[in-house]
């Protein structure tokens, strides 16, 4: 008797929770299968956009994960089980790591950011947060500069995304700005043409865009010219320092002065 009341009550449990069951399993393959299907066409979109190879990883991840926790969800309430409470516990532990992690991931974002809009990528000289150097590493969370003195500089996601950034090297030439000043009693248009001889000879300066000297200011005690020539991105110091020593060597040759400051002491005899 004991034994058809237990086999009456596994039927009724069975006829219950079996169809639930059944359609829990079901529902758990065919959503599977769907997340794969979903990774598969994400992961040809961002193939095509050229996403970096770390934000691909991260982003697939995420999504995966997040989609099987709702796929979990899912075959849960399915089979019957409340899920508003576990909704509830996965909305405060996702709360309380979004407070804790704010900076953290704000440079995320920032990452992010950066690898989908590409304002730079690694090789590339650029100036941003009061720092220059060319770009070693795109990091998630962070990005290395190797400085003009061979340091390393480090730069949060989250404040370069957002701030102002220089690259010097996306254009693939760069422009030199000199300033050089002269005697008021140096004849302008020599001047110009020993300052423009010296930059149209440099083997490094390009003849197009067409280098130019021409007068900047009047100054209080010299006659300032403006010296541009143009060069490859990674030729700008080799050009900068050449051009500034071969212009000092060629004003002298043509006797023209470069005035600097005198001082004159008056001594008064008693």
């Amino acid at each position: 008797m004991e034994m058809e009341k237990w086999t009456e009550k596994g039927y009724e449990l069975i006829l219950e929770f079996g169809p639930k069951l059944i359609g829990a399993v079901i529902i758990f393959i065919v959503g599977s299968w769907f997340i794969k299907l979903i990774l598969k066409s994400v992961g040809r979109l961002m193939e095509k956009a050229s996403y970096d190879e770390s934000l691909k990883k991260f982003l697939r991840n995420l999504l995966k994960w997040t989609l099987k926790i709702l796929l979990f969800l899912v075959v849960l309430s399915i089979i019957g089980i409340e899920t508003t409470s576990f909704a509830a516990i996965l909305a405060a532990a996702g709360l309380a790591i979004g407070l804790a992690l704010q900076g953290s991931l704000a440079n995320f974002a920032g990452g992010a950011l950066i690898m989908i809009f590409k304002p730079f990528k690694i090789g590339d000289l650029i100036e941003a947060q009061g720092e220059m150097g060319v770009v070693k590493e795109i990091e998630i969370f962070t990005t290395r500069l190797t400085g003009l003195s061979n340091k390393e500089i480090i730069l949060p996601n989250g404040s370069l995304s957002n701030g102002n950034i220089v690259n010097y090297t996306v254009n693939g030439t760069r422009r030199v700005d000199l300033v050089f000043g002269v005697h008021y009693d140096s004849d302008i248009k020599q001047t110009k043409e020993v300052l423009l001889n010296v930059i149209s000879t440099h083997p490094k300066v390009l003849q197009e865009p067409q280098p130019s000297v021409n007068v900047l200011a009047l100054a209080e005690s010299s006659v300032n010219f403006a010296v541009r020539p143009w060069c490859k991105a990674e030729d700008y110091w080799v050009v900068y320092f050449e051009i500034m020593e071969a212009a000092k060597i060629a004003l002298d040759q043509a006797g023209i002065e470069i005035p600097y400051p005198h001082r004159v002491l008056i001594q008064n005899k008693d």
